[in-house]
């Protein structure tokens, strides 16, 4: 058997005599005002499925802000639960500190977390702690790396125009960008901003044209209110849903019927039922092929 943190915090739970009970399975992303870091939840996947499998019962509080409705600090009733673990992050401060009091009634463990000051009371508080690091034991793997985790989703490339003002009251950039990213917010999938605006003395941006084309090929597919958002996506075979924000079609609409690219929405249609269905298109096959075939013209 492994001696990673999972083992060891497992081992801790079952130690001789004592019954883990219900676990109330915590972290950051418990508080309030916390941060969920993605290797916070994947600490936390990690924890649950090996309790899970271990046979062990437990529940997760959420942050309101991160899972709204789900079970929080708030709601979750400390005399419930017999253990309470906290994963990944530093044990520091008062917010963890805090959870000593409120959860008093309960054996506290803490996993894969990091120990900055081993006499800060948030540390000194937990009954148990399997550290990643800050303590002499040796470094273990970070719960993270070894989680389990669903299928990856696509990487959209996201490029917008907020300018063009020379369009004047055929301009509904605000409108389309609006309803883009409010679409997008619900899509499962890695959102990526970014830009065609090149410069050398900001590091966020390209610096030269084919810094810019090596990031476009890297998407799976490209969301874009901007002419050469289209061109050069479609150039690196990359699928693209082009949203023309210029109210009766301008230049990208007109561009996109010159290269012959079906994956247009007009201004006054990028309704979720349109744009969902180019984006089914262009992450299938033939949206891929038709893709691939512009590069090679």
């Amino acid at each position: 058997m492994d001696d990673d943190l999972r083992t060891v915090l497992l081992c801790t739970l079952r130690a001789p005599g004592r019954d883990p009970g219900r676990v109330l399975l915590t972290g950051w992303f418990s508080f309030p005002d916390g941060e969920a870091t993605a290797g916070d939840v994947l600490a936390q996947q990690h924890m649950s499925a090996a309790l899970a499998q271990a046979g062990i019962r437990h529940d997760t509080a959420w942050s309101p802000g991160f899972r709204p409705g789900a079970l929080s600090l708030e709601t979750a009733r400390p005399r419930a639960y017999d253990t309470l673990l906290f994963v990944c992050g530093p044990v520091h401060g008062p917010q963890v500190a805090a959870l000593h009091d409120r959860f008093r009634t309960c054996r506290r463990l803490a996993a894969g977390v990091s120990v900055v000051d081993p006499a800060d009371p948030a540390a000194t508080g937990f009954h148990a702690i399997v550290a990643r690091d800050g303590t002499a034991a040796p470094v273990r793997h970070d719960l993270a790396a070894r989680a389990p985790a669903g299928p990856l989703p696509p990487v959209a490339g996201v490029i917008l125009s907020h300018g063009q003002g020379e369009y004047g009251g055929r301009r509904r950039h605000e409108d389309v960008n609006a309803r883009i990213t409010g679409w997008l917010a619900g899509k499962d999938c890695a959102r990526v901003p970014t830009d065609t605006r090149l410069a050398t003395d900001d590091w966020r941006l390209c610096a030269t044209a084919e810094q810019f084309l090596a990031l476009v090929s890297r998407f799976d597919v490209v969301v874009t209110t901007r002419l050469h958002g289209l061109v050069l996506a479609l150039r690196t075979g990359t699928p693209v849903i082009a949203v023309d924000p210029v109210a009766g079609g301008a230049k990208v609409s007109a561009q996109a019927r010159a290269m012959g690219w079906p994956a247009l929405v007009d201004a006054a249609a990028p309704t979720q039922e349109v744009l969902d269905h180019w984006w089914d298109w262009a992450l299938s096959e033939p949206g891929r092929m038709a893709a691939a075939c512009h590069s090679m013209r």
